[in-house]
């Protein structure tokens, strides 16, 4: 029976993060960037303009009781986009692709941004009130009242909106909670107890249980304090972690910096598999370069989450009115996320010695669960391996906060907010199992929930192609160009009427 379940899960995994499934989101984020006349480029200037360049003054104006300031939204999304993906992920493309994974892992990003940009936009103008008076948006609204509003399509909106949720529960207590868990236990056992003998409860180490337990009351106290608490909590710990962990790598790059020549032109050498076509064994260059293209935009995706519809659900709950504002932070998410936190790892990783920059290939003893701390741990000792184990700790922290929430949210919509309050009970008791778990069939299967998420929400995305093309132009003629036309905002004419009454008053 178990290993029927695993055959199963493998086919579907194999399929949603396999070609067609990786051809599918960069198809979407291609034709996304298309249609907005390649707006994350053509319109850089305006966009970094209206996110990085705001953080300080602008973006800390709350403008909506009910709502969060740009920052404050902006960083709270980062809690789960901001992951050990950034670390170990990228490590394990190098180990798996080669250096030229890097150069696919940027084209993944640059095609994601239009991806998140999109997903933000919709989930923005379908946005709605909940009982709470918390506003309350995500890929079930724009699949339930975007595809829904198209004839003999209402119930097959509803229907995907549904099956969204339910994949993203069941990925929320996987990848999301007890994987997290589980990461932060392992990397906290091998670097400050090896060799330390605590003995066993109930089957596991206690150490296991201490740690299980001593981050699930860390948990407890910021989500149940309301999604508020955890806003502010995101607030102050993605900047501090983010600056940390990018500060620490220019360190390193800065020590290796005779290396950058020679890493640079690996990523753009071993991007089409070169030393397969050198062999002579056309077959096997054919698959190292396919090799190297899925690995590269694979863990591209799986840092960034462009396409999985997942951070909507956050960015829904910005004080802003205009859409396409809210959907330029999600090419800013994506910027920060790939573009420079796992290019910073990249360059570590390539730059250290470990792995051999005229083969591709990692030297002997080290693999991808350990490349990041070697790499660190080469320079400047002990020390740098306890940097990696922290950040990837806080690292994963953060993602555990941020899929508490993308559950809570999901569970509201199928249910209502009383069993969101009980789904955070339930997310808070699995981070102690997460903590003592040893067996990978959990992660696995969570991590193929976490993949079909993709499936209904990029049908969300591609049906309302047409909608995403009229809301990009009203806000460049309008903002860009200063026609004189009425804005769109909603869906929702009460919350048009509402939005457009403040942004002609100057409020975004």
């Amino acid at each position: 029976m178990l290993d029927t379940v695993i055959q199963i899960n493998e086919a579907v995994n194999d399929f949603v993060w396999g070609t067609l499934g990786l051809v599918l989101l960069l198809g979407t984020g291609l034709i996304c960037t298309l249609i907005t006349n390649c707006f994350q480029i053509t319109r850089l200037r305006h966009w970094w303009k209206k996110t990085f360049r705001i953080a300080d003054n602008e973006g800390r104006i709350i403008n909506d009781a009910g709502a969060l300031s740009q920052v404050r939204t902006f960083c709270t999304a980062l809690c789960a986009t901001i992951g050990t993906g950034n670390i170990a992920g990228v490590a394990t493309a190098i180990c798996v692709g080669g250096p030229g994974a890097v150069l696919w892992m940027w084209v993944a990003a640059v095609l994601g941004m239009m991806v998140k940009y999109s997903e933000n936009l919709l989930g923005h103008y379908y946005r709605r009130r909940n009982s709470e008076g918390a506003w309350s948006g995500g890929p079930m609204y724009y699949l339930q009242d975007g595809l829904g509003s198209i004839k003999h399509c209402r119930k097959l909106g509803r229907f995907l909106g549904i099956i969204f949720c339910i994949f993203t529960v069941l990925a929320s207590f996987g990848i999301g909670n007890m994987g997290q868990i589980n990461k932060i236990t392992i990397n906290f056992q091998s670097t400050f107890l090896s060799g330390i003998q605590t003995g066993m409860f109930l089957g596991a180490p206690k150490a296991n249980w201490v740690i299980g337990i001593v981050l699930m009351s860390a948990v407890a106290v910021i989500i149940l304090g309301g999604f508020r608490r955890l806003a502010a909590v995101s607030e102050k710990l993605i900047p501090f972690m983010s600056a940390a962990y990018i500060i620490g790598c220019i360190v390193m790059i800065l020590l290796n910096i005779t290396q950058l020549p020679q890493v640079f032109a690996s990523i753009f050498r071993f991007a089409f598999g070169p030393a397969a076509i050198a062999g002579g064994a056309a077959g096997t260059a054919l698959q190292t370069a396919l090799n190297t293209i899925k690995n590269g935009c694979k863990r591209g995706i799986f840092s960034n989450e462009a396409g999985l519809g997942s951070s909507v659900m956050v960015h829904s709950n910005s004080c802003l009115r205009e859409p396409v504002r809210q959907g330029m932070w999600g090419i800013a998410e994506v910027f920060l996320d790939t573009i420079v936190i796992c290019t910073m790892t990249a360059i570590v990783v390539l730059s250290s010695g470990y792995i051999d920059l005229n083969t591709g290939l990692v030297k002997d003893g080290v693999n991808d669960a350990t490349l990041v701390a070697k790499a660190f741990g080469n320079i400047l000792g002990r020390p740098g391996e306890w940097f990696v184990v922290l950040m990837i700790t806080l690292f994963a922290f953060t993602t555990v906060m941020g899929w508490s929430y993308y559950g809570a949210k999901v569970t509201e919509y199928l249910l209502g907010v009383t069993f969101a309050r009980i789904y955070r009970l339930v997310f808070i008791a699995l981070i102690v199992f997460g903590a003592i778990m040893e067996s990978n069939l959990a992660w696995d299967i969570s991590d193929t929930f976490n993949g079909l998420m993709m499936i209904p929400n990029l049908i969300g995305v591609l049906v309302q192609i047409p909608l995403i093309i009229k809301l990009t132009r009203n806000y460049i003629e309008r903002r860009i160009l200063k026609h004189e036309i009425e804005p769109m905002l909603s869906y929702d004419p009460d919350i048009q009427k509402d939005a457009a009454r403040a942004v002609s008053r100057g409020i975004n």
